[in-house]
């Protein structure tokens, strides 16, 4: 049975570090969150990260603007926010409405506070081997691997999903670890083969039980990237059998979250696995933080 790679836990051990630094040197880094419209998982997701603010200390702006919000207003906050000493991080919570242009707003964003690493000058400097903002979900889950002494250097590692916010640097990470890096996507062909044949295997795809155990090869590390929200029981029924427990909980709570991963099928081949929820999740806020943290010390010419 694989060991549980324990993101929570860990996640809070870093949120924990950056705390006391703050409080031992007098640091107040700040974090502005914008969220356009009422998704409900992103203002979940803004909730949180606002909670996190507000107990490490940091100086934390939020700003909830209606869904019919004009490009030219929000390009206006965030050259202001752009201009704002007390700010060194700026969040622009995606998914945007349809009418308003993410690509093109998330590179209005100055580099220098641009904390999830998503403009293209933060992406070239990675891509480059340049100091950059990481984005926080590639960089929390190689944190994770190396709180476990997972030996990175040499392997295969496959990762399925090809996103600017995951794929792509996650591969880019793994690479600069020495990892030999195969990146899989929907177009992929034979790719249970391809990704049996991994040491490593990042599932990042947005597609609920995905990766079934047939994936696995013996004695992989999985990372499960995917938080997949099942309200239907009929689907349910569908991923888990009509025997499932989880389709008790779906009644209970009206939904459940699994990941992209099998979680039952793969732990028995898996050496290491993240969990969902629990595994990666809680380490994309935590790195938001140290990320802006970093913009802080950096500005403060520390």
């Amino acid at each position: 049975m694989a060991q549980i790679l324990d993101g929570k836990s860990f996640s809070g051990k870093i949120l924990e570090s950056i705390k006391q630094k703050c409080e031992k040197e007098n640091l107040k880094p700040g974090l502005a969150v914008i969220l356009v419209g009422d998704d409900p998982a992103s203002s979940v997701y803004v909730r949180m990260k606002e909670k996190t603010c507000k107990k490490l200390g940091f100086v934390s702006k939020g700003f909830k603007l209606p869904t019919d919000t004009k490009e030219e207003e929000l390009a206006s906050l965030i050259k202001k926010l752009n201009e704002d000493r007390e700010i060194d991080g700026i969040l622009l919570q995606l998914p945007l409405p349809s009418h308003l242009d993410g690509k093109k707003m998330l590179e209005l964003i100055s580099p220098e506070k641009d904390v999830d690493g998503f403009h293209p000058v933060n992406a070239g400097r990675l891509f480059t081997g340049q100091k950059s903002f990481i984005p926080c979900t590639p960089r929390g889950i190689i944190e994770l691997l190396k709180e476990y002494s997972i030996e990175l250097e040499g392997k295969n590692a496959v990762i399925i999903g090809r996103s600017n916010i995951v794929g792509k640097p996650m591969a880019i990470l793994l690479l600069n670890e020495n990892a030999t890096i195969t990146i899989c996507h929907s177009r992929t062909k034979n790719l249970k083969d391809v990704a049996s044949k991994a040491d490593i295997l990042v599932a990042a795809i947005g597609r609920p039980y995905f990766v079934s155990g047939d994936f696995v090869k013996e004695g992989a590390v999985v990372v499960d990237v995917g938080v997949n929200r099942v309200d239907s029981l009929e689907l349910g029924e569908k991923l888990f059998g009509k025997d499932s427990d989880k389709l008790e909980k779906i009644k209970e709570k009206g939904y459940i979250l699994v990941g992209d991963v099998n979680f039952e099928e793969a732990s028995k081949k898996a050496s290491y696995i993240t969990p969902v929820p629990g595994g990666v999740g809680p380490l994309t806020i935590a790195m938001l933080m140290k990320n802006t943290l970093e913009s802080h010390l950096r500005r403060m010419g520390k």
